[in-house]
């Protein structure tokens, strides 16, 4: 059995934590039992390995999201990324051609679909099993997870159940019903419906016909590699998998799930999960009620008389405001932050410190870079800014122009433009990296590898 996650988002009810690069899935705010945290996708991938669901898991996402993922699941999962965003059927069409293509899986393979981030229990992944025996049982072509609904949500699509008698563990599907209005959705629930959850589960093989239907795989003696797949990926219409596939199969069924189940995706439902009210460099006084302090920042935040509220800090900005009121936040990202300020990259982390522009047209932006033992930066090429790095702590290997040199806390490298260079962290290594050039922007770079003597 193949799990995929899909692995979405622009994060932008989360702000100022999450964005583009750094989806709400990643965001490391969940405490565990041994009071450590973990993100979403953590969560997710340890619980579904600790239920024996299975080993072979695979994160469907955009290419901008591989290094954090790398970064916080490192060889745990395989990664497909789409070229462009265009939704969630192309998505799995690809996730499906790289499980034929790539990993060699034969079409009578069980594939089940989930999000990567909701916030469950056991149980569901108890019954994802569920629907993966009701694939092998050939009960339909097309099984689906129903979330019991707990109130008439108009944020949901729901799946409406045949009536007839049936299996305890299943029921027929009879149609689909997407984000009704609330009493449209109070007729729904008198009829037994159920929120649809966005988990799937399929033969592989009932996947890949349907992929053949916009890119033939196999065409006389020659078969589609998946790399070829992956480039032609435009052809795939923009279109949502529940549109494309699910409303449109003769034979579906649903596998009803009545635990815990969450979406995470605001501030004011994530905070009721958080075990604690202040996360980071924060004080809470006495006068605080049901008020959560989160802060990435260095600088200590101090609050006290606030009540219902939630207060996020991070280099990408600080957000003051009632829960209330919190989702009109999506509203207002798109003009507030210009450049994510802080990343995770497969090779580590690293942070915007200043980015500062001048009267005479220069433009400076200073970091201050980590990276993990062992890892490295690619050897690499910038045409536009020239940087320069002071060691603050570990030691690591250098290169630049080819030749390899040791560097310490302390010492200082110039990089001018045009200079091919490189940096290996022989333990944990952190250095600030001053650019100054113009434009100074994350495209302005060539790589390739470099082969590294120690």
């Amino acid at each position: 059995m193949q799990l995929v996650l899909l692995s979405g988002g622009s994060g932008k009810r989360l702000w100022p934590l999450s964005n583009n690069a750094r989806s709400k899935q990643f965001l490391p705010l969940l405490e565990k039992e041994d009071g450590t945290m973990e993100s979403m996708v953590q969560r997710v991938v340890r619980q579904a390995t600790e239920a024996n669901l299975t080993n072979n898991i695979t994160l469907a996402t955009n290419a901008s999201q591989l290094d954090i993922i790398t970064n916080q699941l490192g060889n745990k999962v395989s990664v497909v990324t789409e070229p462009e965003r265009r939704d969630t059927f192309p998505a799995i069409a690809l996730a499906a051609s790289y499980l034929k293509l790539a990993k060699g899986c034969a079409n009578d393979e069980v594939v089940v679909i989930m999000p990567c981030d909701p916030y469950t229990e056991f149980g569901y992944f108890k019954t994802i099993a569920k629907m993966v025996e009701c694939v092998n049982a050939n009960v339909a072509d097309l099984v689906l997870m129903g979330i019991q609904p707990t109130y008439p949500s108009e944020k949901y699509g729901y799946v409406v159940p045949e009536q007839e008698k049936s299996s305890t563990e299943y029921k027929k599907v009879a149609r689909f019903t997407e984000k009704p209005s609330v009493d449209v959705a109070k007729q729904l629930l008198a009829q037994s419906a159920y929120w649809n959850g966005g988990v799937f589960a399929f033969r592989l093989g009932y996947m890949m016909q349907i992929v053949e239907k916009y890119m033939p795989i196999s065409n006389g003696d020659k078969t589609l590699s998946f790399d070829e797949v992956r480039n032609r990926y435009s052809e795939f219409p923009k279109i949502s998998f529940d549109y494309e596939v699910a409303e449109k199969s003769k034979s579906v069924a649903v596998v009803p799930f009545s635990g815990q189940w969450k979406d995470l995706g605001t501030w004011n439902t994530l905070t009721d999960e958080l075990k604690q009210h202040t996360i980071g460099n924060a004080v809470m006084g006495a006068h605080c009620e049901n008020t959560h302090v989160i802060n990435e920042l260095q600088n200590p935040i101090f609050v006290d008389g606030l009540k219902d509220v939630v207060v996020a800090a991070c280099p990408d900005g600080i957000l003051v405001c009632t829960k209330q009121h919190s989702e009109e936040i999506k509203k207002a990202v798109e003009n507030l932050t210009p450049r994510p300020m802080y990343e995770e990259r497969r090779w580590g982390t690293y942070r915007v410190l200043d980015d500062s522009y001048y009267a005479d047209g220069r433009h400076s932006l200073t970091k201050s870079i980590t990276l993990k033992q062992g890892k490295n930066i690619s050897y690499q090429i910038h045409h536009h800014r020239s940087e320069t790095w002071t060691f603050v702590e570990g030691e690591g290997i250098f290169v630049l122009d080819g030749q390899e040199q040791r560097v310490k806390a302390g010492d200082t490298v110039v990089i001018p433009v045009e200079h091919w260079h490189a940096i290996k962290a022989i333990t944990e290594l952190t250095f600030i990296e001053v650019q100054s050039g113009n434009p100074l922007i994350e495209e302005d770079i060539e790589r390739t590898e470099w082969k590294w003597s120690e």
